[in-house]
């Protein structure tokens, strides 16, 4: 049979045996609970597995972050790209609307001008009318004043 000490080293490696008895220098036998050990090659695996897991939580985290990121750029510049557009047509009603206006206030002038050509010429013809009346007039008196300047010398 294997001595006392051998079996103390040998149990503890093995892992199969749930209590030692040992001598004690107080005692004549001391009582030791052994825990069971799991083998290293089990932790490594757990964690292997547990950082597999948490390497894919992560990529999947940063690529849904990523896609949210793109969704809101895509967001952003389209609603850009709609301002952008309705500034350009609102430029262009206003530039439709000052054209009108301009249109329509070289008419006003052209017809305010087309007036005062017409009232001008009815003046200037009126003017003429009256100067040949007056000239006429003064023709026939000056021949009744002449007239009568000879009767009375």
């Amino acid at each position: 049979m294997a001595s006392l000490p051998s079996l103390a080293t040998i149990i503890p490696k093995c892992g199969q045996v749930g209590a030692l008895v040992m001598k004690s220098p107080w005692s004549s036998r001391v009582f030791l609970p052994i825990t069971r050990r799991h083998f290293q090659a089990t932790t490594r695996n757990e964690e292997s597995n547990a950082y597999d897991k948490a390497s894919q939580a992560t990529k999947q985290g940063v690529n849904e972050a990523k896609n949210v990121g793109e969704d809101v750029k895509n967001k952003a510049a389209s609603a850009a790209e709609d301002v952008s557009k309705k500034a350009k047509e609102v430029a262009g009603e206003a530039s439709k609307t000052a054209q009108d206006v301009t249109e329509k206030a070289k008419q006003t002038v052209e017809g305010a001008w087309g007036s005062v050509k017409d009232t001008t010429q009815k003046i200037k013809d009126t003017a003429v009318g009256l100067a040949e009346e007056s000239k006429e007039f003064v023709k026939e008196n000056a021949d009744s004043v002449k007239r009568s300047m000879n009767s009375k010398i």
